[in-house]
């Protein structure tokens, strides 16, 4: 009778072993595919966060030629967000920049430029710096 204890324990514990490993087996395979999810997630996220960015760069650039300096001055400020935001689009952002201070040369004499002129030097001047 001894020997019939041993091995029902001997098959108790053996199944607990498979089931242990089936168990471990299994939430193994669900957290893979919940970070499997949450990647997918992540760049879903980042595409989207990219062609807001995209939609916001649009606009500001049309709002460079606005006759009205807050307008002019709200999407200089957006270009620079942009550029904290987004360091890969630093470039492009500060060479627009560049190019439309050129393009819109305008001699002012001994006065001051105006408030978005300021800016537009201010963030390449700044930010120029930090590309090299």
């Amino acid at each position: 009778m001894q020997w019939w204890l041993t091995l029902s324990e001997i098959i108790r514990n053996l199944g607990l072993l498979v089931g242990g490993a089936i168990g471990v087996y299994l939430g193994w395979k669900r957290v893979t595919v919940a970070n499997r999810q949450a990647e997918a997630q992540m760049r879903q996220t980042e595409l989207t966060r990219r062609d807001h960015v995209a939609e916001l760069f649009n606009r500001a650039v049309g709002q460079l030629q606005d006759e009205k300096l807050e307008v002019r001055l709200g999407a200089i400020f957006t270009l620079e967000q942009i550029c904290r935001d987004f360091i890969d689009l630093s470039g492009p952002v500060l060479q627009l920049l560049t190019i439309y201070l050129k393009e819109n040369r305008v001699d002012y004499g001994d006065a001051e430029p105006p408030a978005d002129v300021r800016e537009i030097i201010r963030l390449v001047r700044d930010r120029g710096g930090r590309e090299t």
